[in-house]
């Protein structure tokens, strides 16, 4: 007599198997309650546009005024914190910790080119000028260092 194959119990006939659910991190529901935004610097001119307000504000009320008022060098101290800061993070690979301090770095930054007089507008067409440029073409298309010639020394890495 030939074996016959068991029926599956009729509560679970049709069923697929997945896996057990797992519960949602933390990533996973920040990433999904966050709608997608535009693919241009508009967010970024506006910070830089309240920034730029608070460089004659209080520096008892506005953190930016405060940080203004310290000068440029202070502010650029902050800003190189900031980033080593980002790089923890991206190298302990803490996803919603670097997208945190990715935006601290980019708001320091945007304090320290109004400490410098920098606009957003300069910037952007740098990056429009390099577009569709090789890094590599376009980092030995630069002047060299002054150090390179012979000059003065200096502590920018090549």
């Amino acid at each position: 007599m030939a074996k016959s194959a068991k029926k599956k119990p009729a509560s679970r006939a049709g069923k697929v198997k997945t896996k057990p659910s797992r519960k949602p991190k933390k990533a996973d529901i920040l990433r999904a309650a966050v709608p997608p935004v535009a693919s241009d610097a508009v967010v970024l001119d506006r910070l830089f546009t309240v920034v730029e307000s608070r460089r004659d504000a209080d520096p008892m009320i506005s953190h930016s005024a405060r940080l203004l008022s310290r000068g440029p060098a202070k502010v650029a101290q902050k800003f190189g914190e900031e980033a080593v800061e980002c790089l923890i993070e991206a190298v302990a690979g803490n996803h919603d910790a670097l997208i945190a301090e990715s935006a601290d770095v980019l708001y320091h930054l945007l304090v320290l080119w109004v400490s410098s007089g920098v606009r957003p507008g300069e910037v952007w067409a740098e990056l429009v000028r390099r577009e569709g440029i090789s890094g590599i073409a376009e980092k030995a298309a630069r002047p060299k260092p002054l150090a390179a010639r012979g000059g003065l020394a200096t502590s920018k890495i090549p």
